[in-house]
């Protein structure tokens, strides 16, 4: 070989240094008597998932509710399932749990919010449950609203949009009526589309999420917020919301949840129409106003009331953590976590007969896979450590995925990545697999590769709109400044007609999301789940043995917090 330039010569040197690195890390595996990448994904197969999920998803887990009989239940069969693969506890204190103090909060169901015209003439009367949703995240017995109404279009402060809907008005003690979703702005130069340079188009941020929304509200120090449902722009039906009548939970804050509106909630569309319509406006017409950067809050001339009452108590959930101790000693206290959240509804209202949530697809089926995973890194043990984190309140707002990320067991600055799964392939092969939040990390490149090594495709989210980078554990971490990726099925299915996995996709939103019959299905394939389980273990697989930790990439909105995160570390 000539060397005919430097460049020649530092690329010849880089090719060397790395087949090294390789080879080394391939003798030392060799040497430890470990299993191949390769040999290593064997481990993953139908027969332990399909088992690990009718488990989880039974009758007798009771829908797997924190600080329930349906927990205890869980995090026992966890720690008997990661002993037996020989895995340690991941807490430091020698337990396989961390901890979550939470509320528990109960409302009474017999509340009624009442809508009444300044002057008094007339009033309207919701029906919790079936017209309105509310729930109070403050530690008290009863929360009460009577207060003015104002509708604040999509209630959104983004500077970097230059987009404000507040506009200066003190809000402070009055009701805030905000639109679910980002504001849809239509693209100037192409009739029909969204202009990609505000809100980023089609696809919602972070400003679109409910929980930004009540956020919002308690900043401005309203006394309470209703956002009006829409099936389209929520992303799932009125049932989802409706159904959720049980125990809420919430993390124990300092201050008791005070700094947080009184009352925070939902209202159908055709309740908030009537409510417009009662105060002589049009609720459709304000939404196009609201799409225009000069938009104002209008006051509705009309007040809410609303009482709470609520029956609390105290608990300690458990997000579970089992680890795989990195066989390299240098690099043993560096971490990749595989998270998947175990926690689903509980027990709840009726749906056919059957008031149990057994939360099969969500999130049964993630728990199994992180499962299998921990098989195959059983047999292959990387240079770093890897953790299971299996945790709770993620269908209360990534409850448990929130504590891990503020108080971690393991420091943040050697937390390499999160992966997350939730919701996984039951439908059989595919010949794409989609990354949620695609380009945002190089997370992305590794496995974009490797599915290339499968013959597949990764794709970009086909439903943006629904905004699932902000509705899941990986995001916690993510705020936090650790890059994260959440992987989920694809849509094009082998074998079937094309647009079938997303209508299958769309089906289960509609059918079977958040509803007691999310359960086993006869007709599951999980050769699709296992072929995935495959891809994220080789992403992990690879992360974990890596000379370099995954990065942001640039212009995301993440990447300041984790560099900042890192030279902070560096100094000391």
């Amino acid at each position: 070989m000539v060397l005919n330039s430097r460049s020649h010569l530092r690329k010849w040197c880089r090719q060397v240094l790395c087949a090294g690195f390789v080879l080394s890390c391939l003798a030392g595996a060799i040497a430890a008597g470990l299993a191949s990448e390769k040999d290593a994904r064997k481990e993953i197969n139908k027969a332990h998932l399909l088992e690990t999920i009718k488990t989880l998803a039974s009758d007798d887990f009771e829908g797997r509710a924190p600080a329930s009989r349906g927990e205890e239940r869980t995090i026992k069969y966890l720690e008997e399932q990661f002993k037996q693969m020989g895995l340690a506890p991941g807490n430091p204190d020698g337990t396989f749990v961390q901890k979550v103090p939470m509320l528990g909060v109960t409302a009474d169901p017999s509340m009624r919010l009442v809508f009444e015209p300044a002057g008094g003439s007339g009033k309207m009367e919701l029906t919790f449950s079936r017209d309105f949703m509310a729930w109070t995240r403050r530690d008290v017995p009863e929360a009460s609203i009577n207060a003015p109404l104002v509708f604040v279009g999509y209630g959104i402060v983004a500077p970097e949009y230059q987009w404000d809907d507040y506009k200066g008005v003190d809000v402070a003690g009055k009701v805030l009526v905000m639109l679910v979703n980002d504001p849809p702005i239509p693209d100037p130069k192409t009739p029909g589309a969204l202009d990609d340079n505000m809100f980023r188009g089609k696809a919602m941020t972070y400003y679109g999420r409910w929980t930004y929304k009540f956020e919002i509200a308690a900043a401005k120090k309203a006394a309470g917020c209703l956002i009006i449902h829409e099936t389209g722009p929520a992303g799932y039906p009125w049932e989802v919301v409706g159904n959720n009548t049980g125990e809420r939970f919430a993390l124990v804050t300092p201050d008791g949840g005070m700094s947080r509106a009184a009352v925070e909630g939902w209202i159908t569309y055709p309740k908030a129409k009537a409510l417009f319509e009662m105060t002589g406006r049009d609720l459709d017409v304000l939404k196009r106003t609201a799409l225009d950067h000069s938009f104002r809050p209008v006051e509705l001339g009309a007040t809410a009331s609303l009482t709470i009452r609520n029956t609390i108590r105290r608990i300690d959930s458990s997000n579970f953590v089992a680890k795989l101790e990195g066989r390299d000693e240098k690099l043993h206290d560096e971490y990749v976590i595989l998270n998947a959240h175990w926690d689903h509804l509980g027990i709840g209202p009726e749906v056919n007969g059957d008031k149990i949530y057994n939360g099969a697809r969500d999130n049964a089926t993630g728990v199994a896979g992180i499962m299998e995973i921990a098989r195959a890194f059983a047999k292959s043990r990387p240079r770093r450590s890897i953790l299971f984190l299996a945790t709770t309140a993620e269908e209360q707002g990534l409850l448990g995925a929130q504590y891990y990320a503020e108080n971690p067991l393991y420091p943040l600055t050697k937390t390499l990545a999160d992966i997350n799964l939730d919701v996984m392939n039951t439908r059989g092969r595919t010949r794409d697999i989609t990354v949620v939040g695609l380009g945002m990390s190089s997370l992305d490149d590794e496995i974009i590769q490797a599915a290339r090594e499968q013959g597949r495709v990764v794709i970009s989210d086909p439903e943006p709109e629904k905004g699932y980078y902000y509705r899941s554990d990986h995001f916690e971490f993510a705020k936090q400044g650790v890059p994260a990726l959440d992987p989920k099925e694809g849509v094009e299915e082998v074998g079937k007609p094309q647009g079938a996995g997303l209508e299958a996709r769309r089906r289960y939103t509609a059918e079977d999301y958040h509803k007691p019959s999310d359960e086993v299905k006869p007709d599951w394939d999980l050769s699709g789940m296992v072929e995935d389980l495959e891809l994220i273990y080789t992403v992990a697989n690879r992360v974990a043995n890596s000379k370099s930790f995954p990065v942001w990439k640039p212009g995301t909105e993440f990447k300041a917090k984790r560099e900042e995160m890192l030279s902070n570390a560096a100094r000391n």
